[in-house]
């Protein structure tokens, strides 16, 4: 490795500090490639192979496919419980509008009828 000449002129001062630095490099372990390839080999190999709920549930999230049918099923879950909500406000709405009718044609109604005798939709 050399390093390109410098141009004619006052010396940097950190040419001392990086001559120092290379020299100081560590040589690389003998087993080096051994050790690369091993990290490699752990890299490629499937979580779910090494072990663990978290690397199964890592291993299912990692494919494309599960991921978009996971995400899909939760969009469709909070849709269903906002209608599922919504419905129920729409049912209660629907009876106070079915008891203030029946306040309306009879003034002297005083107590609410059970929901047998409105025939309202029970949630």
């Amino acid at each position: 490795m050399s390093t390109p000449p410098t141009p004619p002129g006052p010396p940097d001062p950190l040419d001392p500090l990086f001559a120092e630095w290379q020299a100081s490099a560590p040589d690389p372990a003998d087993n080096l490639e051994t050790l690369v390839w091993r990290r490699i080999a752990a890299a490629e190999t499937p979580a779910a192979a090494r072990g663990g709920v978290l690397a199964a549930i890592e291993a299912m999230f990692s494919r494309p496919s599960f991921t978009a049918a996971f995400v899909t099923c939760c969009v469709l879950l909070g849709l269903f419980l906002a209608e599922t909500r919504a419905s129920r406000l729409e049912s209660k709405r629907s009876g106070e509008f079915v008891l203030g009718y029946l306040r309306q044609i009879d003034p002297q109604f005083d107590g609410i009828a059970p929901a047998a005798e409105l025939d309202l939709p029970r949630p």
